[in-house]
């Protein structure tokens, strides 16, 4: 499988990576599952220290301890979970950060990260002292490189002022192509790396198409709307191809774009979402038809 390069780190990753969150925690079927995506040759394993309260850290490092040099680690910070377990906090000062790596280390079974991820964030952070710790964790080599997930137009421009992440998780579709705007042509600009997450749109952009249709309809799409423009995106930008694969494919055609975060709660999928990402290219005629019948959306709250 194809590797890109993350941001301007010396992380090479490739094209799709594996989500971690739906691997689940019964250890043989999600072992079979990381089993798959290392057959397909990816490298990219994307987890959280909020996943089943840290279960999915362990079963990761546990199943990849044999690989860890051949692969890239990627986890989160900044969800702090409540004593009850009931809920979280949002947590991205300095000592939190530089407390939960040591126990997500522990439970990946390593003694580094390859790329630490704020798993959030907002402008009434402490944001210098959240960058201040990523920095110190990085001098220490404790962690290789740091990101962050987001989708908030007006944080992802403070980190790019403020700080040297390499990347930014958000989410991208033919469906939700907020990102365009502004952030994708900033990031790569700055030589940032995008990594999407979401590029199915709930399965609507598969070949289910509005078997998981909401009448509330998706962003700012109606269900009618979606009635009208799904088959249209199946037929005339899929073509030949699968609709999974025209839509990850719409994903890779993106210059900022550097690897698809996809989820896979079976091995079949992993090979599925594999074979997509090796498929033909979307044409310029199929990206232009695609980016004529979708909406350019746009973030309502999130300047």
């Amino acid at each position: 499988m194809k590797k890109r390069r993350l941001g301007n780190s010396d992380l090479y990753v490739t094209e799709l990576g594996l989500g971690c969150m739906s691997i689940g925690t019964e250890e043989k079927t999600a072992f079979r599952i990381i089993e798959a995506a290392l057959e397909e040759g990816i490298n990219y394993f994307d987890t959280a220290d909020l996943y089943e309260f840290g279960e999915n850290e362990r079963l990761i490092g546990k199943a990849l301890k044999e690989y860890r040099e051949q692969v890239v680690i990627a986890t989160k910070v900044g969800n702090r979970w409540k004593d009850d377990k009931t809920g979280w906090t949002w947590d991205p000062s300095k000592d939190y950060i530089k407390e939960e790596v040591k126990n997500s280390l522990k439970r990946l079974g390593t003694d580094y990260i390859d790329l630490y991820q704020l798993h959030g964030g907002t402008l009434d952070d402490p944001i210098e002292e959240t960058i201040e710790a990523f920095e110190e964790l990085k001098a220490e080599g404790i962690i290789r490189y740091y990101g962050i997930s987001s989708i908030r137009p007006n944080v992802i421009r403070e980190y790019i002022n403020k700080s040297n992440i390499v990347s930014v998780m958000m989410q991208y579709s033919m469906l939700d192509r907020r990102p365009e705007e502004e952030a994708m042509p900033l990031l790569h600009k700055h030589g940032i790396s995008v990594v999407t997450r979401g590029p199915l749109a709930k399965g609507l952009l598969s070949d289910k198409l509005l078997e998981k249709a909401s009448e509330k309809g998706y962003l700012d799409y109606s269900l009618e709307e979606l009635k009208e423009i799904l088959p249209s995106l199946k037929e005339k930008a899929a073509g030949s191809r699968s609709f999974t694969e025209a839509a990850l494919q719409f994903n890779l055609a993106n210059p900022a774009v550097s690897s698809i975060v996809a989820g896979a709660s079976s091995p079949g999928q992993v090979h599925r979402n594999a074979e997509a990402v090796r498929s033909t290219p979307l044409t310029e005629e199929e990206m232009a038809f695609i980016k004529k019948i979708t909406k350019a959306n746009v973030y309502k709250d999130h300047r």
